[in-house]
């Protein structure tokens, strides 16, 4: 039986983001400032207020330490646990067991990157990662990763469930049609399944609108106790459930190539939120590519496996559709700079708050955010809900 004490003990009270797009002539660490303190007075508090801090980064591995310095706190919670794109999903247990325990007041999760307009080239960034991050098993093969690392899985998921390309390419045009109902979102053009299909192959069987958008962005957002929560600046936002799992780190080692961790980590999020997938008004997952979305729909339970494809057809996760899938456009429309797990929690925030505008989902209570990082190697699923929900 799963631990529910933790269960609602937090809440988000404050998000923000800066940077979106193309954020020429600041560092990442200039516009991971402007949404730190954009988050901070979303949340009514000052950056003297916040005692706690969880960050990473890809290009460096003492990240927390600068990042304090230019915010000029003095944080008595710090975590830099960098499992790629899922950082900033799985940063939420420890901040709400730091806050439980009263070593901190108020936590605040932060993330920026300049990877579209920085000096820093990304083949550079690719070239010291097969010497920091070395992968025994691919490197010495040299694979487009991760493209050829997401294809992989992809074609096997094809090859073992049927699954083609028009459903895959359904997750796109989804993701861009949510896009088009988002002002912020970079991606806003029409997009049809055949243009999908018939777009540039980067990686057999994927083309580049099978593929995530490359650009800047920074993004936070601020934790509490859910006591304080009641008497703050917005509605709060309850953490019911949250589990990370990690179960490979090179896709070669995956036992499976269409069973992620997120079937773990997702049962235990949803057990500790005490609710089913039935439940859930909004779906936030991480897109970098179109099958993430298929993998992730089977393994939190939104559908068997094998059966996404089915599941997402004619419009299943676009507006109007039986689920309502990464609504402010995902990685894939959106924006995807480096890392995007921040961004489905602050969009999450944004829909249970009743915030979203044009592409809000009507009385929205529950959401699940699911964070991916490397090539479907971290794995971190939150259940956050309304007050109604408690």
């Amino acid at each position: 039986m799963i631990d529910q004490r933790l269960r609602g003990a937090a809440a988000i009270a404050g998000v923000g983001h800066a940077g979106i797009g193309f954020a020429t002539g600041f560092t990442e660490m200039e516009i991971l400032v402007q949404a730190a303190h954009r988050a901070v007075t979303d949340a009514g508090l000052t950056m003297q207020d916040i005692d706690g801090i969880a960050t990473a980064s890809v290009a460096a591995g003492m990240w927390a330490m600068p990042v304090i310095e230019h915010l000029g706190i003095k944080p008595t919670f710090i975590d830099s646990t960098m499992l790629g794109g899922s950082s900033f999903v799985a940063h939420l247990m420890p901040a709400i067991q730091a806050l439980e325990s009263g070593q901190c007041n108020a936590v605040l999760v932060c993330y920026g990157s300049t990877q579209r307009t920085s000096t820093l080239s990304r083949a550079e960034i690719g070239k010291a990662r097969k010497l920091l991050d070395p992968q025994p098993y691919e490197t010495p093969y040299n694979p487009l990763n991760p493209l050829s690392a997401y294809a992989l899985a992809t074609a096997r998921h094809m090859h073992e469930f049927g699954t083609t390309r028009e459903q895959l390419a359904e997750v796109a045009v989804a993701a861009r049609k949510w896009a088009q109902l988002n002002p912020e979102a970079l991606a806003r053009d029409p997009l049809t399944i055949e243009d999908v299909l018939s777009a540039r192959m980067v990686s057999d069987p994927l083309t580049v609108r099978d593929c995530c958008l490359v650009n800047d962005g920074a993004g936070a957002y601020v934790l509490v106790r859910a006591d304080r929560a009641k008497s703050m600046k917005h509605k709060p936002v309850y953490v019911l459930g949250n589990s990370t799992a990690v179960w490979n780190r090179q896709i070669s080692s995956m036992e499976n190539l269409t069973v992620t961790a997120a079937s773990q980590s997702g049962k235990i999020a949803f057990e500790m939120a005490g609710v089913t997938p039935k439940d859930v008004d909004v779906l936030e997952c991480y897109d970098a590519f179109t099958i993430n979305t298929l993998l992730f729909l089977e393994d939190l339970g939104f559908c068997k496996k094998g059966e996404a494809g089915q599941f997402v057809s004619n419009g299943g996760i676009a507006p109007g559709g039986h689920l309502a899938v990464n609504t402010n456009g995902g990685g894939l429309s959106c924006v995807h700079p480096g890392m995007y797990g921040i961004f489905i929690l602050i969009e999450a925030v944004r829909q249970l708050r009743g915030e979203a505008g044009d592409r809000q989902i009507s009385n929205a209570n529950l959401a699940v955010v699911h964070g991916n990082g490397g090539t479907l190697s971290s794995q971190s699923t939150a259940i956050l809900g309304t007050e109604a929900t408690l």
